[in-house]
């Protein structure tokens, strides 16, 4: 046995090698994780044909489950060491995360997910307040720039409320899609899917915390996503400004919400290599502010914190 993966919560997972087989074991405290939900979520994926692991065995009552190795090939660690066309993998990956948001129209009852509401997204901007400039930078906002603040997180909000809503693996990224011998790519940590804005995966996947690409290549792949989405997702009047909008303001909502847990896991979890992808995610807020002037409040008042960022 050999540890397989490090993990932004509480799990723990282990590489199980014997004579016969690989295999991973998690070990989810049931306390603080829900293995039921987990195995709910996989098989529910599956059957729309997203890869996710076969579960080989479970005990929920201490929180362990069994699973089929994907092995160590991150999408990652295929594009930072070129091991593989960034075109082929992420033209994979958007026709897995499709079949993904097709579950909300298809099955809609098959998971009892909670719905990424206003308060859980305004949530989450305002840990870029707590653990990001109060606590990280140790500045407390006057007045003013509380009031600012407060209308950015409203404005994010109903950006992502005006969206189609559908399944939302939330963490749609090159840490948590593995490169498999075939065409598909494997998809894990989707136990905390919701329902929410139609963008918002897209976002996390194009607009990536630990990998950037030009504007240009977003903006194709984007394309390809939207044309594939109005096709199988029943959305034929979205027109590709509207789509582009709303991706730029879901990344936002998100990249304001990891600026503030990246300095949360480094100060409350103690995991400080977070702190080193700070400066592209400060990146992407300083470019989107700039790209709409409707933001031009929110850039001056917090542009200069955020890009404090790059010091890290």
């Amino acid at each position: 046995m050999e540890p397989a993966s490090a993990d932004a919560s509480f799990r723990r997972y282990f590489r199980i090698i014997t004579a016969q087989q690989r295999c991973i074991l998690m070990d989810a405290p049931p306390e603080v994780e829900n293995v039921a939900k987990f195995v709910a979520n996989a098989d529910a994926l599956r059957a729309l044909q997203v890869k996710t692991p076969n579960v080989y065995a479970r005990d929920d009552a201490l929180g362990f489950l069994l699973l089929e190795d994907f092995g160590d090939t991150t999408y990652l660690r295929a594009l930072t060491q070129a091991q593989t066309p960034p075109d082929a993998l992420y033209h994979q990956a958007i026709e897995s995360l499709i079949r993904l948001q097709s579950g909300y129209q298809l099955t809609p009852n098959a998971l009892s997910l909670p719905a990424y509401d206003a308060d859980w997204l305004s949530m989450e901007v305002g840990l870029f307040r707590e653990w990001y400039v109060e606590r990280h930078l140790g500045v407390t906002l006057n007045s003013e720039q509380a009031a600012i603040l407060t209308g950015f997180q409203a404005q994010l909000v109903d950006a992502c409320l005006a969206q189609p809503q559908t399944w939302v693996h939330r963490d749609y990224h090159s840490r948590n899609l593995m490169v498999l011998d075939g065409e598909q790519p494997g998809v894990l940590d989707f136990q905390d899917m919701v329902i929410g804005p139609l963008s918002y995966d897209i976002a996390s996947l194009l607009k990536d915390c630990y990998i950037t690409w030009p504007r240009s290549q977003q903006m194709a792949w984007l394309n390809a996503y939207w044309e594939q989405a109005c096709a199988q997702l029943n959305l034929p009047n979205l027109d590709f400004a509207t789509l582009t909008r709303w991706y730029d303001f879901a990344a936002l909502q998100r990249h304001m919400k990891v600026l503030g847990i990246f300095c949360r896991l480094n100060y409350r979890d103690s995991k400080p290599h977070y702190m080193n992808d700070l400066p592209l995610v400060a990146d992407y807020v300083l470019e989107t502010l700039a790209r709409y002037p409707e933001f031009e409040p929110v850039q001056a008042a917090f542009g200069d914190l955020i890009s404090q960022a790059a010091t890290v």
